[in-house]
């Protein structure tokens, strides 16, 4: 099968320089051809012809270039998509925007699951109104820190990015009000705080659509973290990046709870395909999801691809399966 990934590793290919451009980070971002790399040698390896494109507006030409349309049998490929956006709100929506209006069939969660996953807010609401834990918040902007009922120390970050960008752990009012007034100056949004959860941190990878697989649990090891936080350097710098154990020692009732609210979450958001949830369980237990991420990481030392290779599977088969739900879920059966 002909199979395009799309990715934005490259911040060109736009008619104007306009709006909120995705984030620089803090230090030079870690080279993540390796990755795109990866995934197309694991498609290849799976069988399929494939296509590196950038998702920008040049992507729709190249498409219909690779995979023609055929008025017999329908669309003649699919796209692998990985790319988080170039610029504007929301970036996460706008290749498969793209991709939904040209009637090309795609991996991963739709426009509106990107959206809702990509709003730290609205996620939570939705959260919430599902019955799944997690941690009080408010929404605050520059001129409006009142922490109300909230209790230090508490978590700030910006209420539409990912990667950690952003995000710093504040003790007192006056760290609040710094905290959201650079998030205000370099994000130009609103900031979620939220009540800090001390505790274990545990991811839950997902895979699949209308039956789930819940991969075994990972657990990054804080202790030699000094903010005890994921934070952009912790994720992304291998001299910061804290220990993964996979599978994480769970006890059988808590791994039960865990497996049926990320599962809920992933519903409640609308996610597709495969997705990550991140959760902390507090010292008496009780677990609190933080947020889903409808695109994790997809290296061979993510919490993802951590949590594939515990359950069995190779990288390649991985990011194989991915391609298949996705498949399935558009033509209702798994690619022959």
């Amino acid at each position: 099968m002909r199979i395009a990934v799309v990715c934005n590793s490259e911040f060109t290919g736009v008619i104007n320089r306009f709006g909120q451009p995705y984030p620089q980070p803090p230090q030079p971002w870690p080279p993540d051809g390796r990755i795109v790399d990866n995934v197309l040698a694991a498609l290849r390896e799976g069988g399929h012809e494939t296509l590196l494109c950038q998702g920008n507006i040049r992507l729709l030409a190249a498409l219909e270039q690779f995979m023609p349309p055929d008025p017999r049998t329908g669309p003649s490929g699919m796209v692998f998509n990985l790319a988080e956006g170039i610029q504007g709100e929301y970036r996460f929506t706008h290749v498969p925007g793209m991709l939904e209006m040209a009637g090309v069939p795609y991996t991963g969660s739709s426009p509106l699951g990107h959206g809702l996953t990509d709003d730290k807010v609205i996620t939570k609401m939705l959260m919430r109104d599902s019955g799944v834990p997690t941690p009080n918040f408010r929404v605050m902007r520059r001129g409006t820190e009142s922490t109300g009922d909230l209790q230090f120390p508490l978590v700030v970050k910006p209420r539409r990015e990912d990667n950690s960008f952003g995000l710093q752990v504040v003790h007192d009012a006056a760290q609040l009000r710094l905290a959201i007034e650079m998030i205000d100056a370099q994000y130009a949004q609103d900031s979620l705080v939220e009540e800090y959860i001390e505790g274990r941190e545990i991811n839950v990878a997902l895979l699949g659509n209308e039956d789930l697989e819940v991969f075994p649990f990972v657990e990054h090891d804080l202790t030699h973290l000094d903010t005890k936080v994921l934070t952009w350097e912790a994720k992304y710098l291998a001299a910061a990046q804290p220990p993964k154990l996979c599978p994480a020692i769970i006890g059988g009732r808590l791994a039960a709870l865990l497996r049926d609210i990320s599962i809920a979450t992933f519903q409640a958001c609308q996610c597709r395909d495969y997705a990550r949830v991140d959760l902390r369980i507090d010292r008496s237990g009780q677990p609190f999801v933080l947020e889903i991420n409808s695109m994790p990481g997809l290296s061979r030392q993510s919490p993802y691809v951590l949590a594939a290779m515990a359950a069995g599977h190779s990288y390649s088969s991985s990011i194989n399966g991915i391609l298949d739900v996705a498949h399935k879920r558009y033509f209702g059966h798994g690619i022959q």
